[in-house]
């Protein structure tokens, strides 16, 4: 019976001191509270209205942001939005331009006025889809005779030839095109390079020239 009672007031005696330590949490959570509050009313008025300014000055300049990254967006949909399209629109050109060899390399039509009328019309029909084109500031790469630029040619193959600079393009394989400013298709292109007996003589000759 003893043993019950010392029980009941350990029991009682951790209720009252888990009450007061909930009273010293309510009292610090109280007083962290009014110490914010009293440092918010220290703040001068001076001080509040710098701090609203500083405020809206940064919301103007997010908005500010956010107005010009959709002119971007919607200044980049008008004028490339028909890249894809543009593109695919290439197609139209390469087929015309391998009917073209592939009517060529016919030699049951070589000299022929079939053969002339044909190609008469591909020519018209080029002439015009790049008439389009054109219009629509979507312009050909000017290859031949230019050096090699990654920028707009890509290199395929190198040809050997002595008559022009080495990286001189001589050969287009592929028409490379533009649309305004950026590149819609790099041009391939073959290059020239110097003939191997060249370089070798070339070699020899300083070789010679060493032993002097």
């Amino acid at each position: 019976m003893e043993k019950d009672q010392n029980q009941e007031n350990i029991d009682k005696a951790s209720e009252i001191d888990q009450k007061d330590l909930n009273q010293d949490q309510k009292a610090e959570n109280l007083e962290t509270n009014n110490k914010e509050q009293d440092q918010e009313q220290e703040k001068t008025p001076e001080e509040k209205i710098l701090e609203l300014e500083d405020k809206l000055a940064r919301s103007f300049a997010e908005m500010e942001n956010q107005r010009r990254r959709f002119e971007k967006e919607k200044e980049d949909a008008f004028e490339y939005g028909g890249f894809s399209f543009a593109r695919e629109a290439l197609n139209l050109i390469d087929n015309l331009e391998r009917s073209k060899q592939i009517l060529l390399n016919d030699e049951t039509l070589k000299d022929t006025e079939a053969l002339k009328k044909t190609l008469e019309h591909f020519e018209i029909i080029n002439k015009d889809l790049i008439s389009i084109f054109s219009k629509n500031k979507i312009k050909p790469i000017e290859c031949l005779n230019k050096k090699l630029d990654p920028n707009f040619h890509q290199a395929m193959i190198e040809i050997e030839n002595d008559q022009k600079e080495p990286g001189i393009i001589i050969q287009e394989i592929q028409k490379g095109f533009t649309i305004k400013d950026r590149l819609l298709r790099p041009a391939l292109v073959g290059v020239a390079k110097k003939s191997e007996k060249k370089v070798e003589k070339n070699e020899e000759n300083k070789e010679n020239s060493g032993d002097k």
